[in-house]
């Protein structure tokens, strides 16, 4: 009897290796026609959560100002001025504005604190992006007579180009760009109304101006 040989069916390496060539080439085409629309669709989710920082920051800013109070009801034995106060700084495009609050949110059931605290926003350098600028909120707590020291900071937004806030006088009938409650003109009174401007650039590069304005509802001290 005869006996056939059949040759094993199959590929060989060059063949494989022509196929692998001819995918990769296939894959690289796939991804460079997909890698701008990625591209995109990223920058306009930086952008979009970039917008919503700086609308949930407005808003916040809004309710803790509206919130803001001076008091009477202090020791003068222990302080020698009211420990309440409301400050703001002009400061060009970086204002500051420091102003006690009945805002405060406790985040711990047993935690000793009340609905009050000393509330500051300023602007400064970004702690995760030195090469950035941010907008601070800085909390205190305790009412004492040193505001300026002690509480927590945290950034509300980033990527923050200047700050403004504007007072109402009612008295002058006109915005005032500074109000400090320790000056004999504005100690019994906060203003009516602050209006509160971020600068933050655009998805062109141009900086643009988001604002807001916040109604005081306590404008005169607390007991008297």
């Amino acid at each position: 009897m005869r006996t056939t040989l059949r040759r094993a069916s199959g590929f060989t390496l060059l063949e494989v290796m022509v196929s692998l060539g001819i995918l990769a080439v296939l894959a690289a085409l796939v991804w460079g026609s997909f890698a701008p629309t990625w591209d995109a669709k990223q920058l306009v989710a930086e952008q979009a959560e970039h917008y919503h920082g700086i609308r949930i920051s407005l808003q916040r800013m809004s309710r803790e100002i509206s919130m803001a109070f001076i008091s009477d009801n202090y020791d003068p034995k222990r302080y020698r001025e009211r420990p309440t106060h409301f400050v703001g700084r002009d400061s060009g495009d970086d204002d500051e504005l420091r102003f006690t609050t009945l805002a405060h949110e406790r985040m711990y059931q047993d935690a000793k604190e009340s609905d009050q605290s000393v509330v500051e926003y300023r602007i400064d350098r970004d702690p995760d992006d030195r090469d950035k600028l941010a907008l601070i909120r800085r909390e205190k707590t305790v009412i004492d007579e040193d505001p300026d020291d002690g509480g927590t900071e945290a950034v509300l937004a980033t990527g923050i180009e200047g700050l403004d806030f504007e007072y109402w006088d009612v008295e002058e009938k006109d915005w005032s760009r500074e109000w400090d409650t320790h000056d004999t003109g504005y100690t019994d009174r906060l203003p009516e109304r602050v209006r509160i401007t971020i600068h933050a650039k655009d998805e062109t590069g141009q900086v643009r101006k988001y604002t807001t304005q916040s109604v005081v509802f306590l404008r005169t001290p607390l007991g008297k």
